[in-house]
């Protein structure tokens, strides 16, 4: 047999081999989902000491992503950048604690709820505003694009209330915490763990009941069906109930 020949063969397996391996790896790829969310909202989302955004959303995407095959990215932004994200299809869902308000349901469509806290209203220990009484004439704080920021103003509709708007919560602590704010007006669980992590104070804001927490998706998202079925299987398996207890239980 010739040298040449021998060539040939050897570059002929070569190319075989490679064009048989490049089709299992397609044929393997696994899908992925982009999420949107904005890590500054603890128990929900937020960033661990070692810069790893974590929390009852992600836990919960994760949960989702996993059962339905999917790898999951996760994109953190501005929490007033997400509905923008999801009418751009930069993002193929956001877990965000997002209410489900009929406001936003005009640009995105929302999963079935997942949870459902409240309002309140977080405060220095020392302060004079003990509930919701004392509210008239004061500065509260509210984070841009939030359901908070919608009740917020309802309120001043009725009383004079000062509106201070930021787009992340963490700025509207320190703006507590400085004196330059007399409240910040936050979802109970959220609030919560920020009166037992700083030693703050709070009451709950008891004018209205607001819409649960879902996950939101482009309008016409194929995704909503899956998720609708996980969450609900979740729901009858306890996994729901598990990071209840891991994330929020602890905080009430």
């Amino acid at each position: 047999m010739s040298k040449a020949f021998l060539t040939m063969v050897t570059v002929f397996a070569i190319l075989l081999l490679t064009a048989c391996g490049q089709g299992q790896g397609q044929g393997e790829e696994t899908k992925k989902l982009i999420m949107g969310t904005s890590a500054d909202f603890p128990p929900f989302e937020t960033r661990d000491n070692k810069g790893e955004i974590v929390g009852f959303d992600i836990d919960l995407a994760k949960y989702i992503a996993t059962e339905l095959g999917y790898e999951l990215e996760i994109q953190d932004m501005n929490f007033d950048g997400l509905v923008g994200a999801l009418q751009a299809n930069r993002v193929d869902f956001v877990a965000s604690g997002m209410s489900a308000t009929d406001t936003r349901k005009e640009s995105v469509d929302f999963s079935e709820e997942y949870h459902r806290s409240g309002e309140m209203f977080v405060t220095l220990k020392d302060s004079e505003l003990k509930g919701m009484a004392d509210l008239e004439g004061k500065h509260i704080a509210v984070q841009l694009g939030t359901i908070q920021e919608e009740g917020a103003k309802k309120l001043a509709e009725k009383i004079n209330l000062e509106i201070k708007v930021l787009d992340k919560v963490p700025n509207m602590i320190q703006e507590l915490k400085s004196g330059r704010v007399d409240g910040v007006y936050l979802d109970k669980a959220v609030g919560q763990g920020y009166v037992k992590e700083l030693d703050l104070a709070g009451f709950d804001d008891e004018s209205e009941g607001t819409p649960g927490m879902a996950i939101a998706f482009p309008k016409g998202s194929e995704l909503i069906e899956d998720f609708n079925r996980i969450i609900a299987e979740m729901q009858e398996n306890g996994e729901l109930a598990k990071l209840h207890q891991k994330w929020i239980a602890e905080e009430e």
